[in-house]
């Protein structure tokens, strides 16, 4: 499982918030290509984002937005790209 996490750390402040995470997971494939499910959680904190997660963990409530990414070449891209199709795969980017 990959866990991508969106960070704002404040110039001003110092601060740092969480802003966004998302969850990748391998749902098959074979060794070159991979399948994944892709999910983002709502929360404006790291705390609420935990609990998000958690409960999406458990198989309860908790994706605000769900994908998949099938025949990614795992071994020849970045994981950068998977990270770009994954959100495409859940319309993230699209022009509205």
């Amino acid at each position: 499982m990959l866990v991508v996490r969106v960070e704002l750390h404040s110039a001003i402040t110092g601060e740092k918030s969480e802003l966004a995470r998302m969850v990748i997971d391998n749902i098959g494939g074979t060794t070159h290509k991979g399948d994944y499910r892709a999910r983002t959680v709502r929360g404006r904190s790291q705390e609420s984002l935990d609990r998000a997660m958690n409960n999406m963990l458990r198989g309860g409530a908790g994706a605000t937005h769900e994908g998949r990414v099938l025949g990614h070449p795992r071994l020849r891209e970045h994981v950068w790209n998977l990270v770009a199709k994954a959100l495409a795969s859940m319309s993230y980017g699209e022009p509205k």
